[in-house]
């Protein structure tokens, strides 16, 4: 009598971390990845205990996090053009020293000033691991025909997202309040250091840089240069159209990444839905100095974090139908209600971290629901740049919530900073539904084309 074995499926996760290198790049970028939860809030605590002032705290915040935003696009374009080690062992030697000339200033307590320049400089000089680490899942999950698991890779980055986001603010808080207010700007320079070193020096993942073919100069009487320019009125239909399809393929191999359908509409997105992240923290960390609780901030932070932790793991196990766009509004509509939520439970800071728990629920998925529309939409070879842009509306979002944050709390109080979140929520709304219409008439538009040449 003769028996069957079944094998249990392997779960996705399992899958991804079998494939060559994938351990080594994943981990070594989610602790180069710390400085993007430490460095703002660093910089807010750090200058509020020394000057005594929420505007200056947050408006530095808020510079650093704009000046980053402003080069994030033009690293990721350099990265797609030459390749990440070749552009990222320099810029990560001028990002590590420009992180700790800004911490001994802090610590010497440099002017005002000249502190601001430092934290526009040092926001200057960071580029964004996490697209550089997403476009290495894409290359390997082609390279191995795995892109069934490009949703889990999405969703696992997004996880690490808020691992960084629950550890960050706790150890930021920690050595403010334990060690010494200026201490949590060095931890996050040298996690940036050791693993942006071991990241980079990791060849066997690397995706490949595409090359620009250049092409040599042909006759003004060439048959197929006139016919590309529609001289032959008598030409084929097949070959006008062949003509067609080539000269609108040129328009997009060469189109700004930001003209994509729907595009600018995700970015507003993400600028609005961001600023509540800042300005929450912000307004929760005044609320709990002011009750003398400041021990507990980092711990109270990370709920959300721990939240849409398990909300990506959980993003990420499942295969997902329907249009990115309709999840992207309903998780902001859930957000929006958490955050007013939020205001009403702030005065009891048990129900508030359960709030936060349940809220950050869908932000991890939010967030890879963006990669993943951002990776439908932008053609291979400008990916790291369209994830970047992603980026860089977040950090933007993330500026304005911590400057506004500041504001508020000097003229108002906490309550009305809490209050702002779900507006800003709510306003990137309308924004998601633009994107949707965008995309879904310029699919119908393709459609129609291909109707037709048919």
């Amino acid at each position: 009598m003769s028996g069957t074995t079944t094998t249990k499926p392997r779960s996705p996760y399992a899958r991804m971390f079998a494939l060559p290198g994938a351990k080594a790049f994943c981990a070594s970028a989610a602790l180069a990845r710390l400085p993007m939860s430490m460095m703002s809030l660093g910089i807010v605590l750090a200058l509020n205990h020394l000057y005594d002032n929420w505007t200056i705290a947050g408006s530095m915040s808020g510079a650093y996090i704009l000046a980053v935003a402003a080069v994030t696009p033009f690293y990721a374009r350099l990265f797609d053009r030459f390749g990440q080690r070749r552009v990222g062992r320099v810029a990560l030697a001028v990002q590590v020293v420009a992180m700790l000339v800004f911490a001994f200033s802090a610590l010497a307590r440099v002017p005002i000033p000249l502190l601001f320049v430092l934290a526009l400089v040092m926001g200057a000089t960071q580029f964004s691991f996490g697209a550089l680490v997403r476009t290495r899942w894409t290359y390997l999950l082609e390279r191995t025909g795995n892109m069934d698991l490009l949703n889990t890779a999405y969703a696992l980055e997004s996880a690490i997202d808020e691992i960084v986001f629950i550890f960050g603010p706790i150890l930021a808080a920690t050595l403010a309040t334990s060690v010494h207010p200026v201490s949590q700007l060095f931890v996050p320079t040298a996690a940036c250091a050791i693993g942006g070193t071991i990241f980079f020096s990791l060849k066997r993942s690397e995706p490949p840089v595409l090359h620009v073919v250049e092409t040599k100069p042909v006759a003004a009487d060439d048959p197929e240069l006139r016919l590309a320019r529609g001289e032959f009125d008598d030409a084929p239909q097949d070959s006008l159209r062949t003509r067609d399809a080539l000269a609108a393929s040129s328009r997009k191999a060469t189109r700004n990444v930001l003209l994509y359908a729907g595009i600018l509409p995700l970015m507003l997105t993400f600028i609005c839905f961001n600023m509540s992240f800042t300005t929450f923290d912000v307004s929760i960390t005044a609320a709990m100095e002011h009750d003398h609780l400041d021990r507990f901030l980092g711990l109270q932070l990370a709920m959300v974090a721990v939240g849409s932790c398990i909300g990506a793991l959980h993003f990420g196990s499942r295969k997902h139908r329907g249009s990115h766009w309709r999840r992207m509004i309903v998780c902001l509509t859930i957000l929006a209600v958490g955050f007013a939520c939020m205001r009403a439970t702030m005065d009891n800071y048990f129900v508030l971290g359960a709030v936060e728990l349940l809220a950050g629920l869908v932000v991890s998925p939010l967030f890879a629901t963006g990669n993943l529309i951002v990776r439908e939409t932008v053609p291979e070879q400008s990916l790291t740049e369209g994830l970047s842009w992603l980026t860089t509306a977040g950090q933007i979002g993330a500026s304005l919530g911590s400057l506004l944050g500041g504001m508020i709390l000097d003229h108002l109080d906490s309550h009305a900073g809490v209050m702002m979140t779900w507006v800003y929520t709510a306003v990137a709304i309308p924004f998601a539904l633009l994107g949707w219409w965008v995309f879904m008439r310029k699919n119908a538009d393709i459609e129609r084309e291909n109707s037709d040449a048919l």
